[in-house]
């Protein structure tokens, strides 16, 4: 199984294909029937639960939103807000990158609408264009950890942990990156003299923060709905979808009828390929647990070290590696089952075990050699996958320091939901 699955992962066979033929092959090879009779039920029962219903419901948020001129008028805000710094188009980038991880959920889907909008628009006023493209790119890395989150819905999933928990919990690991980012950028602004637009008026700021409020409802209704349990985080991106709707089609009146049914194409052929992915990793992971070994590989870790310290690091260590490789969902599915009990075992709060893990395989997003993030970034721009690597040291950088202070400052993650209950 494990030979198959590294040959086919090289050969670049999508990862789907990868886990499920691997996993056919082993039951195969086994000669064992109750087990192929077992695997369709098992590749069923992985997807079915009421927080998957999250994941098109939040791709359609999406959709609806750049249709609907929501992403549009976010982006115009953050420019009147910021414009007037040096490096202010670096700023807003990474500002409405936030805004957007508020509602979208996903690097990247943030990464594609992104490039398109800001990588063109800071070229235009002078930026280089491997710096527009790799700040984009790594500043769409909070759509997974910002809530909401796809990655956290497939966490909460898996983990059978509460996924308002993990949306509570990755409030401050989100802008703990953001700032970070924003302190990278003005730090290189000194050196590079970057640009800087006029100052807006106080009349402008105040007619663009009006346009605007309807959109930056969405992600507030969301919040406080989960905090006041008014709605679960499932209902939440019902809610959020509706919304959406509402205010592209009768407010702001760009979100016209005649482009649902493409709207809803999308859609759903964005959530066949997630649930795909995640019903081939249930497969595999149930093969993995059969064959014992998850207790293998926490007989090893606790064999290494019985310190929370050196576990955390050698997880740390284990998933950057594999986001290197692997679809994070793919990634989650498969690894979950098999560390979340060890951690356990060193005292590690679930929810902060899941937001390092989240994080861990987002930054996997935009490292080579298979970082699809990475690859769109370089698509929507037109530059070399070398090139881009090498400017996104810096960023990647940050990511790396944040996920350090995550993952051994427990209060990081846990502090908003434990206020909470």
């Amino acid at each position: 199984m494990f030979l198959s699955f590294v040959i086919l992962l090289f050969l670049g066979v999508p990862i789907a294909y990868v886990l499920g033929i691997s996993s056919l092959l082993y039951i195969l090879f086994s000669g064992d029937m109750l087990l192929l009779e077992s695997a369709s039920h098992r590749v069923y029962s992985g997807i079915q639960n009421f927080g998957m219903l999250a994941i098109p419901l939040f791709i359609f948020v999406g959709e609806v939103m750049n249709s609907g001129g929501i992403t549009k008028r976010l982006i115009s805000f953050c420019q009147v807000i910021l414009g007037h710094f040096r490096g202010g188009l670096a700023y807003v980038n990474v500002v409405a990158n936030m805004f957007l991880a508020s509602i979208l959920g996903s690097a990247n889907a943030q990464t594609a609408m992104m490039s398109r909008v800001m990588v063109p628009a800071m070229e235009k006023e002078g930026y280089k264009k491997e710096f527009s493209s790799a700040l984009t790119v790594s500043s769409a890395l909070l759509g997974p950890i910002i809530p909401p989150s796809l990655v956290f819905i497939i966490y909460g999933v898996t983990a059978e942990a509460s996924i308002a928990k993990m949306f509570l919990g990755g409030i401050i690991p989100g802008f703990l990156i953001g700032g970070g980012l924003i302190l990278l950028i003005a730090a290189i602004s000194k050196k590079e003299k970057f640009p800087k637009a006029d100052r807006a008026s106080f009349k402008t700021v105040v007619k663009s923060f009006v346009n605007v409020i309807p959109a930056l409802s969405i992600p507030a209704i969301i919040l406080i709905g989960i905090l006041s349990g008014v709605f679960t985080a499932t209902e939440s991106a019902a809610v959020a979808a509706l919304i959406a709707m509402l205010i592209g089609w009768l407010l702001y009146k760009e979100l016209k009828l005649k482009e649902l049914p493409k709207i809803l194409m999308n859609t759903a052929l964005n959530t066949a390929i997630v649930t795909f992915i995640v019903a081939m990793a249930s497969l595999f992971s149930w093969i993995l647990t059969f064959e014992r070994i998850p207790n293998q590989v926490a007989d090893f870790l606790i064999s290494i070290s019985d310190s929370p310290f050196v576990f955390l690091l050698l997880i740390n260590i284990i998933f950057l590696i594999v986001g290197m490789f692997l679809d994070g969902m793919a990634a989650m599915i498969i690894l979950v089952p098999i560390l979340l009990p060890v951690a356990v075992q060193f005292g590690i709060d679930p929810i902060q075990f899941g937001i390092i893990l989240c994080v861990n395989l987002t930054i996997g997003l935009i490292t080579p050699p298979v970082g699809t993030a990475l690859f769109i970034a370089s698509s929507m721009s037109n530059i070399k996958i070398e090139r881009l690597s090498r400017t996104l040291i810096p960023f990647i950088g940050v990511a790396l320091v944040a996920l350090v202070i995550i993952t051994y400052i427990p209060a990081v993650t846990l502090w908003i939901p434990s206020l909470f209950g």
